[in-house]
């Protein structure tokens, strides 16, 4: 048997930090995602400091923050050249390390660490425009082909990967890459060195776009009660950048029928995701008996869905950047069950926490702090704020957060905006023109204006904020050879 734990980390791709049922959502229903927080920690002021695919996963896989790692935006095809991940240090010490589902890594390949690769990552027009022989690019693709024909695809049915078109999907459900992910991670458990421990990165493409679950989940929440999104008092301050009449429009108010059918896709993808999460760690009761086994779910950013006439990710509001994250360990981890934390925390922070759930040192050099101490409850703050950002509008939207405020910076005009998030949760009334909050704004503005101190765009002096600067996806470490 193996002296070390086992580690599972499962993420869901654009999952809100607000959609599990026992977080109190009105409509989503995670029964099994619920049952896995009851038994371990579940942590309600989780973040993507860079809420989108690239830059989130990249601070997930190594530990760092976006200035570190250099990918501050979404940017396709620049090399990942991060030598230290958290799959090279479980590799390097002695576990067998596999990844199934969607890496989004460049080359596509490329295995960061991990041993084996069984890779999906879902329609990326990059990727599919550079190597029109999926098998280069794809394990799915092949897999399906085998089973349903060999002109068969994930695109069938014409719903675009970033669309709020939804549908239900048009094959039996055994097809759907959802199950993919579970039934090669099944797989890997059978055949794996029973002698060593093992690192296993399920990784869902959904519930991303295309909103395509199977008809019983897209049926389940089509004729469910759905209160009306939040729609702040700001968000005239957006309307300039509304793209009426465009599926994948990140800013456009659609009629109630289409917005029910985005909601009933997107909340169905998550019970079906739920469904196989316990097929899985099922699986790993029966396949792995005795074993002492961490298990951590989390996602790499959320999904707007409407708020604020808003849709898909990369802004700061809390549909987009907080995502949910649960850690449950063995008997004996210490970990208080069924607790929820408060603290702010951050995608890098997963990586240093597993590490040390299966005992091991934490790289020099990495960013993010072990949550394994708070999930134990031994509190105390992991960090004053969390500093987040992304390009958006043709500009940067810098923002700020401990957990009850945030402030919101666009660099392209200097609109501020602050919101009380324990008075105002779906940020609904922007406290910044406020002469009362006057102080407030100062405040942050002058965190930012140090956070900012340095950077190569020229957004701060180090001590105001500069408007109109140059806004990259990448900062010039990562085009060139990954982390500085």
């Amino acid at each position: 048997m193996p002296e070390r734990p086992n580690v599972i980390l499962l993420c869901a791709d654009q999952w809100r930090g607000d959609c599990l049922s026992i977080s109190g959502h009105p409509v989503v229903h995670t029964p099994f995602l619920d049952q896995l927080a009851l038994e371990g920690a579940r942590f309600d002021r989780a973040y993507a400091a860079t809420p989108t695919c690239i830059p989130a996963r990249a601070s997930l896989y190594t530990g760092l923050s976006q200035r570190s790692h250099g990918r501050v935006g979404y940017q396709d095809g620049v090399p990942w050249n991060y030598p230290v991940t958290i799959a090279s240090e479980l590799t390097c010490h002695g576990y067998q390390t596999q990844a199934v589902g969607k890496m989004h890594v460049y080359p596509e390949r490329s295995q960061l660490g991990f041993q084996s690769v069984i890779l999906h990552d879902g329609y990326l027009h990059f990727a599919r425009r550079n190597s029109p022989d999926y098998e280069r690019i794809d394990d799915y693709i092949p897999w399906l082909r085998e089973r349903w024909g060999r002109d068969a695809d994930y695109f069938d049915h014409g719903v675009n990967c970033n669309s709020y078109v939804a549908r239900p999907w048009d094959k039996p459900e055994h097809l759907h890459s959802t199950n993919w992910v579970v039934t090669q991670s099944i797989r890997f458990l059978k055949r794996r060195d029973p002698r060593k421990p093992f690192f296993l990165f399920a990784s869902f493409h959904r519930p991303h776009p295309p909103y395509d679950p199977p008809a019983w989940a897209f049926e389940q929440y089509l004729d469910a009660p759905m209160p009306e999104p939040p729609v702040g008092d700001w968000v005239d301050v957006l309307a300039p950048y509304a793209q009426p009449h465009r599926p994948d429009a990140s800013t456009s108010e659609v009629p109630e029928p289409v917005l029910r059918r985005a909601r009933a896709g997107y909340y169905g993808h998550m019970t079906h995701v739920d469904h196989q999460v316990n097929r899985l760690l099922e699986m790993v009761q029966e396949l792995c008996p005795g074993e002492d086994t961490y298990v951590c779910f989390v996602s790499d950013h959320g999904e707007l869905m409407g708020d604020h006439h808003l849709f898909r990710k990369s802004l700061p509001y809390e549909g987009s950047a907080r995502v949910p994250l649960i850690l449950k360990g063995p008997p004996g981890s210490g970990i208080v069950p069924g607790r929820a934390h408060d603290q702010v925390v951050e995608l890098r922070d997963v990586m240093p926490t597993l590490l040390e759930c299966a005992g091991l040192p934490v790289p020099e050099g990495v960013e993010g702090r072990s949550l394994l101490r708070v999930a134990r409850g031994e509190g105390g703050a992991l960090r004053e704020h969390l500093h987040g950002e992304h390009p958006a509008f043709g500009q940067s939207v810098q923002w700020l957060t401990d957990g009850h405020e945030k402030y919101v910076w666009f660099s392209g005009t200097g609109h501020e905006q602050l919101f009380d998030l324990d008075r105002d949760p779906q940020e609904l009334h922007d406290l910044a023109r406020d002469p009362a909050s006057e102080g407030r704004v100062a405040r942050w503005r002058r965190v930012l204006a140090r956070e900012l101190a340095g950077r190569e765009e020229g957004f701060s002096d180090g001590e105001r904020l500069i408007i109109g600067r140059p806004v990259v996806a990448c900062l010039s470490h990562a085009l060139a050879a990954g982390p500085s």
